[in-house]
């Protein structure tokens, strides 16, 4: 079997008695324990969801759609009570978790109006015949979703291969998993049975899925595990969307205010812990804006250090700590934060580091936290050319009012994401392909119905 990690070590305890122990990260009380799935159960639940393939691909388009509208109808009845199961379990500040449960039921809806109209083509043959192009559903898709927004990411994946005729069967991140299944629960509340199973486990669970006979597995997480997967689907023919690791550059052009590039940088650095999937990993600033840009950063700092919550848990917060005391140890310095304090819980605080330099892990790895390591350099080709050095290739963010620059920038930066002046823009349903090891295919927006369907071509001859 293969092995899949848990992300930067799991966040749970693994009993005796198969059991996932959830601990509040901010006060390391229990808040859960969760029954892991055995290898019977996932066979079942992969065969169950088999049996209901056939049955759901056949089920009128707007049928489906409608069955999605009453699922996001109920998950917005539950909205409270998702995102307070959220922020007891990762530590999510109740509102941005609230606000996740929001974007999942706007998901929802998204592709209960998008699976109908999606549509193949027509060719021009001969004149007596008809050629069509038509997708169909794949068949099962296993899809594991990561803790950092469990809500938004599972009604993304879950949603579009329901609208298209795929039947799921979904594994929850272990470190939420009462918050994924009873997500799940509310939608398959509305479906046909078999079409939406649930399985509760650690990377073990996931790897059996992995492995299994799917047709898909779609996975949002950590690069290596989404190596993992890679590997199981190039033996086992499923396709493999994958959105992994990222390590997200930020730009700071000489030509912008320092105060509002710093507060740019803080909002991408800091938000949600510096646990959001786009975050801002590293910071390249232009020499002659420098000094008043990391006098702005380090009291942005102080003004988010009251306004995050915990990190997930103390073992991915050892990770976190890690890379800084890494890039202390090689030479950079910590203009605040960079230590780990005292008392209960998984929390860090907003650390800003100067000096350093492309080969510590701070600058060439997902940190994955509050932490943002600043990089002076004496250009803007300079920071575009280390902002695009890396195995990653995510999303990038560049702070320029030189539209030569942007241009450059949308041009050059090897990522599938980049955004000009604004670290968390971007319009509904934009879609994006991750480059290196940062994923591979679309994992939002139209796109998406495409890689949960397969294209038959059809010729209708006369004899």
């Amino acid at each position: 079997m293969i092995q899949l990690d848990a992300g930067y070590c799991s966040s749970v305890t693994v009993l005796e008695n198969h059991e996932l122990t959830v601990l509040d990260p901010r006060t390391d009380e229990v808040v859960g324990r969760v029954p892991i799935a055995s290898p019977e159960r996932c066979d079942e639940a992969v065969a169950s969801a088999r049996r209901a393939a056939s049955g759901w691909a056949r089920t009128p388009a707007a049928e489906r759609g409608a069955a999605l509208h009453a699922a996001a109808a109920a998950v917005r009845e539950a909205a409270d009570e998702l995102a307070a199961l959220n922020s007891r379990e990762t530590g999510k500040p109740v509102d941005d978790a609230r606000g996740g449960v929001d974007a999942g039921v706007g998901t929802l809806v998204q592709y209960a109006e998008l699976g109908p109209v999606h549509r193949g083509r027509s060719l021009h043959g001969a004149w007596a015949a008809t050629d069509l192009m038509i997708p169909e559903p794949r068949g099962v898709v296993a899809v594991l979703t990561p803790w950092n927004d469990p809500v938004a990411v599972a009604a993304g994946l879950i949603g579009a291969a329901l609208a298209t005729g795929n039947t799921v069967v979904h594994k929850p991140s272990e470190r939420c998993p009462q918050t994924g299944r009873r997500f799940a629960e509310l939608v398959a509340a509305h479906l046909p049975p078999g079409v939406l199973e649930i399985v509760d486990g650690d990377g073990a669970v996931g790897a059996g899925l992995a492995g299994a006979p799917v047709d898909v597995v779609a996975h949002v997480g950590s690069s290596a595990t989404g190596r993992a997967i890679a590997e199981a689907c190039a033996r086992t023919g499923a396709r493999a969307l994958l959105e992994n690791g990222g390590n997200d550059p930020l730009v700071v052009d000489a030509d912008v205010d320092p105060g509002w590039a710093a507060a740019q940088a803080a909002l991408g650095s800091f938000a949600n812990a510096g646990q959001i999937c786009v975050s801002v990993e590293r910071i390249y600033v232009h020499a002659c804006v420098a000094d008043a840009f990391l006098d702005a950063l380090v009291q942005e700092a102080g003004r988010w250090a009251d306004r995050i919550g915990p990190l997930v848990d103390r073992a991915h917060r050892r990770h976190v700590h890690g890379h800084v005391a890494g890039a202390l140890d090689g030479g950079a310095r910590a203009l605040t934060g960079g230590a780990i304090p005292d008392g209960p819980g998984a929390f860090y605080p907003p650390t800003v580091l100067i000096g350093c330099v492309p080969d510590m892990a701070v600058m060439s790895e997902e940190t994955f936290g509050p932490v943002a390591p600043v990089r002076v350099v004496p250009d803007f080709g300079t920071a575009l050319r280390e902002g695009g050095d890396g195995r990653y290739g995510l999303a990038a963010t560049v702070l320029t009012a030189d539209m030569e620059h942007a241009q450059r920038a949308w041009r050059e930066l090897p990522v599938g994401t980049v955004k000009v002046n604004d670290v968390f823009g971007g319009a509904p349903g934009g879609a994006s392909e991750p480059r290196g090891i940062s994923g591979t295919g679309f994992g939002f927006g139209p796109e998406l119905l495409d890689e949960m369907t397969a294209v038959k071509v059809v010729h209708l001859g006369v004899c």
